[in-house]
């Protein structure tokens, strides 16, 4: 019986360590990088073949939360022409609280950034002159063609938008 014990519990560890080296440890590890706007300026004017989805959005916002899937599905399936950038707008300080649980739960395979530039009167409107500072806020471009969209996409309107930038 002991022995019988014992095999079940190295069995249970041995699974356990296996499980955790899939998909959840590798977005448990993910990292999300910090940039002031500076830093994350350049981003903004990549001119290479793909076209570029930047959406700003953070934790707290519902819409922001609700459009991701549609986010997540254009870079899983499209990954090759298209490069998806969710850039957070959650305080710094809730980095390792909040923001990485949430990327993790989520399971977000898009690249994840955090904006932390108190600025944010200076930066908004170089992101978009007409852009009031609201969020979901999204910046779609490649080397020919730019659009700004204030508010939330659903999946057919994220899609319908995108068709203009690319041939998918």
């Amino acid at each position: 019986m002991k022995y019988l014990i014992v095999v079940l519990g190295l069995f249970t560890l041995i699974s356990c360590r296996e499980k955790s080296g899939g998909k959840e440890a590798l977005n448990e590890n993910k990292e999300i990088e910090v940039y002031d706007f500076s830093e994350f300026e350049p981003l903004l004017h990549t001119e290479d073949d793909k076209t570029y989805v930047i959406n700003f959005w953070a934790t707290w916002c519902k819409p922001c939360i609700e459009e991701l899937p549609y986010f997540e599905g254009l870079q899983a399936e499209h990954s090759e022409s298209i490069k998806v950038i969710l850039v957070s707008l959650d305080f710094p300080d809730k980095l390792e609280s909040q923001l990485k649980p949430f990327v993790k739960k989520r399971n977000l395979k898009a690249q994840v950034v955090l904006l932390d530039d108190p600025y944010e009167n200076e930066w908004i409107p170089k992101v978009d002159e007409g852009w009031s500072g609201a969020i979901p806020a999204t910046l779609i471009f490649n080397k020919s063609k730019k659009a700004f969209y204030e508010g939330s996409f659903t999946r057919k309107s994220l899609n319908e938008e995108i068709i203009k930038f690319t041939k998918i």
